[in-house]
């Protein structure tokens, strides 16, 4: 079973959504399911095929978030340290062709969120930074070519 890396923050995000789909979603398609039924023909009842779907869907969910919950190998970030960028490092970076900044904390695949400066360990720039360390320029293969990042700072946040 390959362990799939998170950080805290992560983890809590999964148990939290893991709970809302038991305690909230679960009942209430049970419930939409149950008057469905009392409507009379289930073959062409459109509410009960519906609900039915979404019910497949919500197991679904359930069944892989408990899934990656089990798999879970969870980093605290706050107690890592060092030079070198890796997981859960925090990095500022700036474009060498525009001298655009930004600033990346490395995730796990699923806390993955570019708007909020999250990017996968499994995403191309992340993959490029890797190993580095601050003043190492790293280059990165994207669908509108090589762009050429300078790593600025790494912190562990």
């Amino acid at each position: 079973m390959e362990k799939v890396p998170m950080t805290a923050e992560g983890y809590q995000a999964l148990d939290e959504d893991l709970k809302r789909l038991k305690t909230l979603e679960r009942p209430a398609v049970i419930a939409a399911i149950s008057e469905a039924r009392q409507h009379g023909d289930l073959s062409e009842n459109a509410e009960y095929h519906a609900a039915k779907e979404r019910q497949g869907w919500i197991e679904g969910q359930i069944a892989d978030i408990e899934d990656r919950m089990a798999r879970a190998q969870v980093i605290d970030v706050s107690k890592l340290s060092g030079t070198q960028v890796k997981f859960g490092a925090t990095v500022s970076v700036v474009d060498e062709d525009t001298e655009d900044e930004a600033r990346y904390q490395i995730v796990g695949e699923h806390e993955a969120d570019v708007k909020s400066g999250k990017i996968s360990i499994a995403s191309p720039i992340a993959r490029a930074m890797i190993g580095k360390e601050m003043g190492d320029v790293v280059e990165v293969n994207t669908p509108g070519g090589t762009k050429a990042y300078e790593i600025l700072k790494v912190e562990w946040v």
